[in-house]
């Protein structure tokens, strides 16, 4: 079977709202006009509920159906932005092809089946991968993502050993004084990765472009590491949703990611556009 006929194979998947599950909130942002805005999207807590495992994540075959969609009712202006590589997005969301930002900003895809751009690679040091895979190695529980140009220490398995890992990648940090690196906290994990990059910056670089070049962003995200963006929002005149809890730079809080997934089907479903301007409905 073709990716475009896996796709439509999706299509005939019902909504969670069609499978007669309750019935959600009012988002907090409406359906502007597809030709006026792109829609960026983080990937895990956002899309897509958190696993035990980065590899036990679940991306619904509807999902993936509005997401091809949406892309085509945007021009091509949909672009997920995560913590994780490009390769590991594109396995995921197979057969599904966006733009893409990885690894925090350190890749990009501008096209679905366009160039990958890995200009702000630096890679980490090896000695401190090292130091920090060997924290995952002796320490129950806790799981190395190693990206190449950054390593990811998961903790989920074992939330107790939190401080533990935090406190050990302090030290791993001092063994090398002279290497610039930062750790960004995230759900159940951190991550050390070089400072040249974010994804804020990588957002910055799409936004000017095409096709998201002119239009007028909307991002959602769920944790610290989307902070970036949300910051640079403003610059385009965007506006940024926060899954989960309120984030600074936001406008307004989806509670959930299934809360996501039926604001994104809300663009593909027979109804007419709301106005250009999204609503905005802000909860405390």
């Amino acid at each position: 079977m073709s990716g475009t006929d896996r796709l439509s194979e999706a299509a005939r998947t019902p909504s969670p709202a069609e499978q007669g599950a309750p019935a959600l909130p009012p988002p907090p942002v409406g359906h502007p006009d597809p030709a006026t805005i792109a829609v960026l999207l983080d990937v895990d807590g956002t899309l897509i509920e958190l696993a035990a495992t980065p590899q036990a994540v679940h991306v619904p075959p509807s999902l993936k159906h509005t997401l091809a969609r949406l892309r085509d009712l945007l021009g091509g202006a949909l672009a997920l932005v995560s913590g994780r590589p490009l390769a590991d997005l594109d396995n995921m969301f197979d057969p599904l092809r966006v733009a893409l930002v990885g690894g925090h900003g350190a890749e990009m895809r501008l096209k679905p089946r366009g160039e990958v751009d890995r200009a702000r690679v630096t890679p980490l040091h090896d000695g401190l991968r090292r130091r920090l895979i060997a924290i995952a190695a002796e320490t129950e529980g806790v799981l190395a993502e190693d990206k190449g140009y950054s390593l990811a220490l998961h903790y989920r398995l074992a939330p107790q050993a939190e401080r533990f890992v935090r406190d050990e990648i302090m030290r791993a940090r001092a063994a090398f004084p002279d290497v610039p690196v930062e750790v960004l906290p995230g759900k159940s994990l951190f991550e050390v990765k070089p400072p040249a990059f974010n994804k804020g910056m990588a957002v910055r670089e799409l936004m000017r472009r095409e096709p998201f070049a002119g239009r007028r962003p909307i991002f959602l995200g769920d944790d610290v590491t989307d902070e970036s963006v949300f910051a640079v929002m403003p610059e385009f005149e965007g506006l940024g949703y926060s899954v989960g809890r309120r984030l600074p730079n936001t406008q307004g809080m989806f509670a959930t990611p299934r809360e996501v997934r039926h604001w994104l089907y809300g663009f593909i479903k027979p109804r007419a556009p709301d106005a250009a301007r999204p609503s905005v409905v802000l909860k405390d």
